[in-house]
């Protein structure tokens, strides 16, 4: 008898069913500080790429790092080893609220945008996937932008003070204490549009696109999910990520890392759109995506890290694959 039954599309996928509040919480927690003790010196390089051609278009002196390696061993060799770690503690606590947010947010939307096939399965289609991915990241992110603030500034002050600038943080509770002082309430959320946007981007490349292409592999391949299922996913969604965040990630370190008036008001950049433009005026297009060979190392291994971990405490639990 001939089979009239119609095949999935690869770009639908099965989910899961909703994760308790507390285990994914503590879960995602635990796996994103243990991608960072790998990834995290590739961030700070990223960052302080990210800022170097403002730095010499303000100072009228030639690029001083051009690359990747460049960077990281300026650093080491001028700031100490210790500065490729700069900022940690910051992003520790950034993870405790941004990534563990992300995933509850993602988790509870994709519950509620997932829709039935003619057989009753439950699918998610990629446009509802990448909804869920963009808004997750910008809710979770909004709530942590001020955290991301007090990292990136953390990155830069060894080079403050190479430059003979003071240092502008201690410790993350005079950052706060300091920030707050200057700008008030909405100087601890400077950069939050554009950080939001980022963190939208980041969060369709690095959960959506894993979500997705996961299980999109599992049906190409005609594979169980096992951990090259995973490592394959969690590459392509840390490439995924990283192509499409660049630009904000370069705009964001940028109006975050400018000093400001007495008002609270940033000195190079009026806002985000000011600052695409000027970048794009004065630094090319390509600018936009400067740093973007240490952003993609760091976000795939960490993806990588990430993920495993992530799938193989669920594993242990006795939980399905996510």
């Amino acid at each position: 008898m001939e089979d009239n039954s119609i095949e999935i599309p690869p770009c639908f996928v099965s989910t899961n069913k909703k994760t308790p509040f507390l285990e994914l919480y503590v879960t995602s927690v635990i796996a994103a500080i243990t991608g960072e003790t790998i990834a995290y010196p590739f961030d700070v390089c990223k960052t302080r790429m990210h800022i170097q051609g403002e730095i010499a278009s303000k100072t009228a002196t030639p690029l001083k790092y051009r690359g990747m390696f460049g960077t990281a061993l300026g650093i080491a060799r001028e700031e100490g080893v210790l500065k490729l770690y700069g900022g940690l503690t910051a992003m520790m606590l950034r993870h405790s609220t941004f990534t563990g947010l992300k995933m509850f947010f993602y988790d509870n939307l994709r519950e509620v945008m997932v829709t039935n096939d003619a057989e009753g399965k439950p699918q998610l289609g990629f446009l509802r996937g990448a909804f869920c991915g963009m808004t997750a990241g910008a809710l979770a992110n909004i709530l942590s932008s001020p955290v991301d603030l007090i990292k990136i500034q953390m990155q830069m002050d060894g080079k403050r003070q190479l430059m003979g600038e003071p240092a502008r943080i201690k410790n993350i509770f005079q950052a706060f204490g300091s920030i707050y002082s200057v700008g008030g309430i909405p100087g601890l959320w400077k950069g939050t549009v554009i950080n939001a946007t980022r963190a939208a981007l980041v969060t369709l490349g690095d959960l959506s696109a894993y979500d997705l292409s996961k299980r999109q592999l599992m049906i190409l391949l005609n594979s169980p999910d096992n951990r090259l299922i995973q490592f394959m996913g969690a590459m392509i969604a840390g490439f995924t990520s990283a192509v499409l965040s660049t630009p904000a990630d370069v705009v964001k370190s940028r109006i975050m890392n400018q000093p400001t008036d007495e008002k609270g008001r940033g000195l190079h950049y009026k806002g985000t759109i000011d600052c695409f433009t000027k970048l794009y005026r004065d630094e090319g297009f390509f600018a936009m995506y400067k740093g973007f060979m240490p952003y993609w190392l760091r976000v795939g291994p960490w993806a990588l890290v990430f993920w495993t971990t992530f799938e193989q405490i669920r594993r242990f639990r006795g939980d399905e694959g996510y």
